[in-house]
């Protein structure tokens, strides 16, 4: 882990260029979610190779619930404001594009793009397959000659759309077709069982992200099983507020202010510092 007072060095290799590197390294790419300014440029100091967005996280800090109901101005606003305080390559969870209008879903992508972001996420959702390939098709026809790492989503663990073989054939299915529209990366969250996944890295020419769980095998594991790539999700906010209210709680309950201060508190002037 990095000290917080020491400097990060500038991007000398374009963001995408790192970003899509990253998804062949001879270790795996681990990426905390961040969702604002400060956690990313913490999550940086960490020694983090690249950072990512929490769509929960970033919309919970702004105030809206997750489900595709932050608003596209605000959340351009705060990968803009990320997006100033970053040396390592940012993807931005974009849950389903925020509309079920390919066009508008590209637009939206190619704004990112404009702002520096190296990668995205989409996701099918509850929605048919198709709609995300007609979104994936829109985003790479108004993106042209830009690079952008897509990261396409399917939901079919974690809704539950499928079980057994069949969850597996589904996930490759859609997989495979998710490829041809433009995705550079496959998201499987909800996969916990090694078999699973390493079924899934070797029927798919796109590396495997997975959601990190408790119930997860080692990432050492996973890793020689084929995953490239793993996303700690909503986890780094919910334990950041987590502490945040036990403590607060604490305080206001006994009034006294020894639990405010337990624990690994950061230093102020090296917060501070971060951002000077």
């Amino acid at each position: 882990m990095k000290a917080l007072n020491e400097p990060i060095p500038p991007m000398t290799v374009p963001s995408h260029t790192q970003f899509f590197a990253l998804h062949t390294q001879p270790s795996p790419l681990l990426l905390p979610n961040a969702w604002d300014a400060a956690s990313a440029a913490l999550f940086q100091r960490a020694g983090a190779r690249a950072v990512a967005t929490s769509s929960a996280a970033l919309a919970w800090s702004l105030g809206y619930a997750d489900g595709s109901t932050l608003p596209r101005q605000e959340l351009l606003a705060a990968v803009a404001r990320i997006q100033r305080v970053l040396s390592v390559p940012l993807s931005v969870d974009l849950e389903d594009g925020y509309s079920d209008c390919a066009r508008q879903v590209a637009d939206l992508v190619v704004d990112l793009a404009h702002l520096g972001v190296a990668g995205i996420n989409l996701e099918d959702g509850a929605q048919p397959p198709h709609l995300l390939v007609e979104k994936l098709a829109a985003c790479r026809r108004a993106l042209g000659e830009n690079a952008l790492f897509i990261n396409a989503r399917t939901d079919v663990y974690l809704r539950g759309l499928a079980s057994g073989e069949a969850a597996l054939d589904l996930t490759v299915k859609r997989a495979q077709a998710y490829h041809v529209a433009g995705a550079d990366g496959l998201f499987v969250p909800g996969l916990s069982r090694i078999e699973d996944a390493a079924f899934i890295a070797a029927h798919t020419a796109m590396p495997l992200n997975l959601m990190l769980l408790p119930e997860l095998p080692s990432i050492a594991a996973l890793f020689a099983a084929g995953v490239r790539r793993f996303s700690a999700g909503p986890a780094n906010f919910l334990l950041a507020y987590g502490h945040t209210f036990t403590a607060t709680a604490a305080l206001l309950e006994a009034q006294h202010a020894q639990g405010m201060f337990a624990g690994s508190a950061l230093d102020y002037a090296e917060v501070n510092a971060l951002f000077s």
